[in-house]
Formats: structure tokens, sequence, C-alpha cells
């Protein structure tokens, strides 16, 4: 997860993006700060999809396919 400094700095450098007021090298840091955030957001993401069994109102378990086999590779299917 992104450190609260790092989301705090990313919002302070996107409003002064929009202010008009941001410098070639805050520009650089905003996106290399953006990247980090994204590429934790969808590690977390995919780790709770993974994570995820589906069921229907009957009790049936109707899990794709798809996602069954990635829990099985990673041992989380029961």
């Amino acid at each position: 997860m992104l450190e609260k400094e790092k989301l705090q700095r990313i919002n302070a450098l996107a409003a002064k993006k929009k202010a008009g007021s941001i410098e070639k090298d805050e520009l650089e840091e905003l996106k290399g700060l953006r990247e980090e955030y994204l590429k934790n957001f969808r590690s977390s993401f995919r780790k709770q999809v993974e994570n995820t069994k589906v069921v229907d109102p009957e009790g049936n378990d109707v899990t794709p396919e798809k996602l069954k086999r990635i829990q099985e590779e990673k041992n989380t299917r029961d």
C-alpha cells in the first residue's frame, strides 16, 4: 500500500498541475508516483479477485472456471 505521505504528495502535485504552476521536475515526480500508485492498486485488486468465490442464491459455487484454475494454481481453492 502507498504511504499516506505519497498520496498527499500526488494530490498536491495534481493541484499544482491543474493550477498551471507545476515545474518539469515535479511533473516527472507526479508521473512516477502515479505509476507506483497504479501498480499497487492493480496488485491489490488482483489479489482480492483471486480470493473471491462466487455463490448463487441457492448456495451453488458458480465461480468462473478461469478463476478456479488460478486459485488451484496458487493453492487458495478449497
